[in-house]
Formats: C-alpha cells, structure tokens, sequence
C-alpha cells in the first residue's frame, strides 16, 4: 500500500485545451507500476474541453453540477447529451469528444484514462465552437 498525501495546489486548466476556467487536481500520473492516470477536473459554467481523443479510451465518473459530454459526428457536428453526478461516461479509444459544465451550473468529474506504450494519454484538437457547445438534444 502507497499513500500519496495531497501536496500540490489546484492547477487551472490551459487555454489551448479549455474554453472558460477549468481547475485540475491530479490524483495520479501514469507511471512504473501503472500506465493508469487520472484528476479530478472542475468546469466553472460554461466551461469545456477543445475536442480531444484518448488512444485507449477514457472514463469520467461525474462527481458534482451539471454538465455535457458529446462526441463528434460523422458530419463533423456534436449534439451533447447531459450528465449528472453519478453518471460515468466511457468514451472509447481515439472516440472525438468534449465534456464541460452547463452554461448555468458549476460540473466536476474524474477522468481516468490509461497511457500508451509510449506514454501518452490524449491528443488536443481544435476548441469546440459555441455552436457545438450549444447543439442540445
């Protein structure tokens, strides 16, 4: 058994991978003994990932607000479905996606995602526009 005391401060989330202010909290990096990495992640309203894609897939397990996920379509286009806490969200390997906070609630999540063989665990794309962002059901 290993425990990790928390040490580090919250990091805010760069501009190139996120629209509006998103805080990260590192839970674990891939490493030796696992390729397995995760944070818990919070939106403020308004608030999303760019598109982005992960090569062996990823989890999120939606902890607090109200939020969307949505994946990219074959015509390009996104239509957002809404998660709550509890949700958890498999999104498969090299899937297109973004995930943020409504427009009018706070949304947190952990996201869990497992490295490749040559460390890497997401590739960023371009920001979602507010038209994607606002393509609901």
């Amino acid at each position: 058994m290993k425990i990790t005391r928390s040490s580090v401060d919250s990091a805010s989330g760069p501009a190139d991978w996120f629209t509006g202010d998103v805080y990260i909290d590192g839970i674990r990096n891939p490493g030796d003994q696992s390729a397995v990495g995760c944070a818990h992640v919070r939106f403020t309203p308004g608030a999303r990932t760019a598109w982005h894609h992960h090569p062996k897939g990823q989890t999120l397990y939606v902890t607090d607000g109200i939020g969307y996920v949505a994946r990219r379509g074959t015509d390009g286009t996104s239509r957002p479905q809404e998660i709550r806490p509890g949700d958890v969200v498999h999104i498969e390997p090299g899937e297109e996606h973004w995930h943020g906070a409504t427009a009018g609630r706070f949304m947190a999540h952990v996201a869990i995602q497992e490295a490749d063989d040559q460390g890497g665990v997401v590739t960023w794309l371009e920001h979602v526009t507010d038209e994607d962002y606002s393509a609901h059901i």
